[in-house]
């Protein structure tokens, strides 16, 4: 698949097929296209915790994500995203080199999340990143060490659903030209 056609055809999964499960193997192949992200001073702070045994991944679901949200996780695995917190967007004696700090870390795991749900669309995978979980609850089920920000889940799986692309401003919409 063309990069094109995968930003094109990406879309939020939120329904996976029962009895395919996704591989340890497919999940590595993620990570690897997620490690080829750019970050600050090439400090590589993304982090993962893979769920692929489908049973953790339920208990995981049911514990650590609202009702909503773990229903949309039916049937994927679940990768848990991390960062070193205060190393993208800081000097090595501990300062921020910007008023943004470790928002550095966010922005670079960002741009590593992105490669991995665009190697899932490549792979026919279906994503479904999650913002909203339990924080403390993965910390202590994953053992998450203190030093990492915990910042979202990303269900992947096999699609059972094909949804429609959203509307999308244009780019006179959303830039000035200078």
């Amino acid at each position: 698949m063309e990069l094109q056609e995968a930003m094109e055809k990406r879309r939020s999964i939120r329904a996976f097929q029962a009895g395919c499960p996704v591989t340890r193997d497919e999940i590595r192949a993620l990570l690897e296209a997620a490690s080829l992200a750019p970050s600050w001073k090439n400090g590589q702070p993304a982090r993962y915790y893979c769920v692929v045994s489908p049973e953790k991944a339920e208990e995981i679901a049911r514990a650590c994500l609202p009702d909503f949200n773990a229903e949309h996780a039916e049937n994927a695995a679940l990768v848990v995203t991390a960062f070193v917190s205060g190393r993208s967007g800081f000097s090595k004696d501990g300062t921020a080199d910007n008023e943004c700090g470790n928002g550095w870390g966010f922005y670079d795991l960002g741009l590593a999340c992105e490669n991995l749900v665009l190697k899932a669309a490549d792979m026919g995978l279906g994503t479904l990143i999650m913002g909203i979980r339990d924080g403390e609850k993965l910390r202590q089920m994953l053992e998450i060490p203190p030093e990492e920000t915990i910042a979202a889940v990303i269900a992947v799986g096999h699609p059972a659903e094909e949804p429609s692309k959203p509307p999308r401003k244009t780019p006179d919409e959303i830039a000035r030209f200078f």
